[in-house]
């Protein structure tokens, strides 16, 4: 099988199955993303992109279809091992920072690194590289409320890749900016995706970024064209 970074099969997802409220987001949803591809998803509110998205990063689970990552069906993993396969594979990004508020910029990065086995004195090396290469690691001994909107979320980027994974997945990562801090942090994203070659897919509303990456799907009626 090609070893595709990310291979969703014909997603379906329904929440409250059987009863009076039932909704069906998704329906046969299918989407494959090359290593070093990045992705647009637009989709309006409510279409059930963070659905798509929770399900490909191995947060939820589908009713029907298959989750595949480098090639390796990820659908019936135990929660021990997609736990393991989330942290080593997978990095994520959201619209707000989530930073643990009680740790430095250089310790929220180096902290997933820890849970990982990585050594200490490696993983604040990695830590450090990371935030210098999108300009905040003279904000490194800061805590998140010292930090700008625009700094925490490029902290929370480097948060995402500090494992090195194969994938980001990002939910509208800069929808909490204003538009010219929303463009410097689309860049710097951007800068890390291109030099560490991994694949991406980034929920966005804002089709001005989403023509910066290198192909856009939309999600319409549960499905992906």
């Amino acid at each position: 099988m090609t070893d595709y970074a990310l291979h969703l099969d014909a997603i379906e997802k329904v929440y409250n199955r059987g009863r009076p409220n039932e909704v069906q987001v998704l329906r046969g949803a299918s989407l494959t993303v090359e290593p070093g591809e990045v992705v647009a998803l637009v989709a309006p509110s409510g279409a059930g992109k963070s659905t798509l998205l929770h399900i490909a990063g191995l947060l939820d689970t589908a009713d029907t279809g298959r989750v595949r990552l480098g090639g390796r069906d990820m659908t019936d993993l135990g929660d021990r091992r997609r736990t393991r396969a989330r942290r080593a594979e997978i990095g994520f990004v959201y619209q707000f920072h989530h930073l643990l508020p009680e740790f430095t910029a250089l310790e929220n990065v180096t902290l997933p690194q820890l849970a990982n086995g990585t050594p200490d004195r490696a993983a604040r090396a990695r830590a450090t590289e990371l935030l210098a290469s999108v300009g905040v690691d003279h904000r490194a001994e800061h805590r998140p409320s010292a930090l700008s909107g625009g700094e925490q979320q490029r902290v929370a980027f480097c948060r995402a890749l500090a494992n090195a994974p194969r994938l980001l997945l990002a939910d509208e990562p800069t929808g909490n900016l204003d538009p010219t801090t929303s463009d410097t942090v689309f860049a710097a994203l951007m800068k890390l995706v291109r030099e560490t070659g991994l694949a991406a897919v980034i929920a966005t509303h804002n089709l001005e970024l989403a023509a910066r990456m290198d192909r856009t799907v939309h999600l319409t009626e549960g499905r992906v064209s």
